[in-house]
């Protein structure tokens, strides 16, 4: 039997629906992503309640797409949904420990697995980003050396050195896990990294290994090295929780 060659006709109605979905989906993300910024930048702090009508209000968006980027960050576990008798409302999710050991982990075993990879670069790449990041390193030891509070500067740097080692050989699915869960454990560093400045050293000690595992091209030192690096970031992290307490806990 041959084929029928009729076309679909889209009416005008039909195709203005599915401009107005994209268009629907494009603002939810675009809400996601911006009220996730400010949670990650503790513009939005741990355990504060989130306000429809002021988000809407500061992103110039309707309620639509807020309430739709409520689901994505619940989804992701930036938000949490706060029940009482009367009325449910969202709320900014704590910074506690328990989080922190489950996220630290999971970031340091998917930067491992980027490292093995990184390890496996041509000498010439390889030799390459070494430079980059002992050229951050460098920084930091100033940093560390100084004694001189620059939370923002250790931070910044430490995230680049970390992001280079996964932008110069991860695969687009690393990448992906690593752009998921990044900003995550960016909520804890951004918060606490002043309150480190004390271990800095270590910090730059254990950077020093991994740039010497990448110059040797051994990539199970390398993702080991990357793994420990996180796992000691945990341990200092952990130390400061103690001190200052988990933050946004009810």
């Amino acid at each position: 039997m041959p084929v029928s060659s009729r076309k679909t006709v889209r009416t005008p109605a039909v195709a203005a629906a599915t401009v107005a979905k994209a268009e629907h989906g494009t603002s939810v993300t675009t809400a996601f992503l911006k009220i996730r910024e400010l949670i990650v930048q503790g513009k939005l702090s741990p355990g504060s309640w989130l306000l429809e009508s002021d988000l809407c209000e500061h992103l110039k968006m309707s309620r639509t797409p807020v309430r739709g980027a409520f689901f994505l960050l619940e989804r992701e576990g930036y938000v949490l949904e706060h029940r009482n008798a009367s009325k449910s409302r969202m709320v900014v999710a704590p910074l506690t420990m328990d989080d922190a050991g489950e996220l630290y982990p999971i970031i340091g075993r998917i930067e491992g697995l980027a490292g093995r990879r990184a390890a496996q670069l041509p000498p010439a790449e390889r030799e390459a980003l070494a430079v980059q990041l002992e050229a951050i390193n460098i920084r930091l030891r100033e940093i560390a050396r100084n004694r001189k509070l620059a939370g923002g500067s250790i931070f910044d740097l430490d995230r680049e050195f970390h992001r280079l080692v996964v932008g110069a050989a991860a695969g687009p699915r690393l990448r992906r896990l690593h752009q998921a869960i990044e900003p995550q454990a960016e909520r804890y560093w951004r918060i606490y990294a002043s309150s480190i400045l004390g271990d800095l050293h270590r910090t730059v000690a254990e950077h020093e290994a991994i740039v010497a595992a990448l110059r040797s091209g051994d990539a199970a030192g390398l993702d080991e090295a990357l793994q420990v690096n996180w796992a000691k970031g945990l341990e200092r992290l952990a130390g400061v929780i103690e001190i200052f307490g988990e933050r946004g806990s009810w």
